[in-house]
């Protein structure tokens, strides 16, 4: 029986070295893990910030090139819209008879509307008393 005892202790002891060497591994480990954890988490974190910085300007670059186009857009229209004033302008010079056909017209049309006719001065003449009736 000493000798069944003794090997009882002696695997006893042996796992109790086994148990220290383990658990020591597992606190050295857990230590370099916790490391090597932050740097991967802190390389994720500047991966992300770079990805958002490249979104940010390239959203930039979308805008101003869409302010771009927008501006061309603007010009184009006013340049369309100084050619039919001077096609307009040009065929109505010297055409003063169908300028006052078309006043006319407009006076037909127009309902409740108060025209001001320029004096000899060139000053309108006033009807403020017509509404205080």
């Amino acid at each position: 029986m000493d000798e069944e005892i003794k090997s009882y202790i002696k695997y006893g002891c042996i796992s109790v070295m086994v148990a220290a060497i383990i658990f020591c591994a597992f606190c050295a480990g857990g230590r370099v893990y916790s490391v090597w954890a932050q740097r991967k988490e802190g390389e994720a974190e500047l991966a992300r910030a770079e990805s958002n910085r490249q979104i940010k300007t390239l959203e930039a670059r979308a805008a101003l090139e869409s302010a771009k186009h927008l501006s061309d857009a603007e010009v184009i229209r006013a340049e369309g819209v100084a050619k039919a004033n001077k096609i307009i302008g040009d065929s109505l010079k010297g055409n003063e008879s169908y300028l006052r056909y078309l006043w006319i017209q407009g006076l037909a049309e127009g309902r409740n509307q108060v025209v001001y006719v320029p004096t000899e001065a060139n000053l309108p003449i006033l009807e403020a008393q017509r509404f205080n009736k």
